[in-house]
C-alpha cells in the first residue's frame, strides 16, 4: 500500500506532539509511514530515507523536530516533494528555537512551518489532506464535512 504522507520526527519523544496528526490522518483514512531520524545523528539514513520515499508513493512528508529543527530543512533540500515543518516545544526556550530554525530557510528550498507544538501537528496534518485533496474528490468532501463539523461546534455554543 502506498503511503501518501511521510511523516519523520527528530527524536521519540516528539510522538506525544506528532500523536494529533497521526489521529486525524487516521481519522481521514489517510495512508502514511511514520519514522524517528534525526538530521544530527542520522543524517545519512534521513538522506536515504528521503530520497527512497517517492518509490514507496510519498507525496508528502511532515517533519517535526526540536530545538536546531533542521529536519524539516535537511528534507526538503533532498526533495522536491511538498516539505511541512513542525516546531516541537523545547523546555529551554518553549519552541521558539524550533520556530525560526524551522521557519527560516533559504530561498528555492521551502518548507512550510506550522505553529509550535500540538496545534501545529493537527494543522500540518490538515494541510498534507489540503494538498492531496487537490486531486482526490473523497477527501475533499471529507474535509469540508470537517470544516462544517467545527462551524456548527461554535455556532451551536450557549453560554
Amino acid at each position: 500500500m502506498n503511503k501518501s504522507i511521510s511523516i519523520i520526527m527528530g527524536s521519540q519523544s516528539d510522538l506525544q506532539t506528532l500523536q494529533e496528526a497521526v489521529n486525524l490522518l487516521k481519522e481521514f483514512k489517510v495512508a502514511f509511514e511514520i519514522k524517528v531520524l534525526s538530521a544530527h545523528r542520522t543524517p545519512k539514513e534521513l538522506v536515504k530515507f528521503v530520497e527512497s520515499a517517492p518509490q514507496r508513493g510519498t507525496r508528502i512528508f511532515i517533519a517535526a523536530a526540536g530545538g536546531a529543527a533542521a529536519l524539516a530543512g535537511v528534507v526538503a533540500a533532498h526533495t522536491t516533494l511538498p516539505v511541512i515543518g513542525i516546531p516541537i516545544e523545547t523546555s529551554s526556550l518553549k519552541g521558539l528555537d524550533s520556530l525560526l530554525s524551522t521557519v527560516q530557510m533559504p530561498a528555492g528550498v521551502p518548507v512550510a512551518s506550522m505553529a509550535i507544538g500540538k496545534t501545529g501537528a493537527r494543522n500540518a496534518a490538515i494541510f498534507a489532506l489540503e494538498i492531496l485533496g487537490i486531486n482526490d474528490k473523497a477527501i475533499q468532501c471529507k474535509l469540508s464535512s470537517f470544516r462544517s463539523k467545527m462551524r456548527n461546534k461554535i455556532k451551536n455554543t450557549r453560554l
